[in-house]
């Protein structure tokens, strides 16, 4: 289990980077064979990643169906997203294939974020490193840190 922060604390990183939400949606529950390679290829995808610290990946989050990622920049999450050495465009070209004309069993989504440095806050209270703390450096959260309004526009 992870260990607990039994503080307050906000989640500190330098200069931009980038939210990416992606997720899936199981339409069609009994359609095993279209979600299962789906849901298998996220987290080979993440170990990828995770042992190859100059591709710009940060860090990330999953709940079953949904993931955020941290990234250093757009360039770094396209240049992994399309490089056909590794594992996610492979994974992408044979899900386009597989899925062909059912597109109703299984849905994915993505939504990408540009966040400029300082226009972003957090606060986490008696939790383990999460969500952008476990991707960035952690600050306790007071004085000029103890509140949303503060840490939104500390420098």
């Amino acid at each position: 289990m992870a260990k607990i922060i039994d503080k307050r604390v906000t989640a500190r990183i330098e200069g931009d980077f980038v939210v990416f939400l992606i997720g899936f949606r199981i339409n069609k529950l009994w359609k095993v064979h279209k979600w299962l390679p789906v849901a298998r290829a996220m987290p080979r995808m993440i170990q990828e990643l995770e042992q190859h610290p100059k591709s710009g990946f940060l860090g990330a989050i999953s709940y079953f169906g949904l993931m955020v990622q941290y990234w250093r920049s757009f360039d770094h999450l396209e240049a992994y997203a399309r490089n056909p050495n590794q594992t996610h465009w492979p994974s992408w070209m044979a899900f386009n294939e597989h899925l062909g004309d059912s597109r109703g069993d299984v849905g994915i989504w993505h939504e990408t974020y540009l966040v400029r440095a300082g226009e972003y806050e957090s606060v986490y209270s008696g939790m383990p490193r999460m969500g952008l703390a476990k991707a960035a450096d952690v600050a306790d959260a007071v004085g000029a840190l103890g509140s949303a309004r503060s840490r939104i526009n500390a420098e």
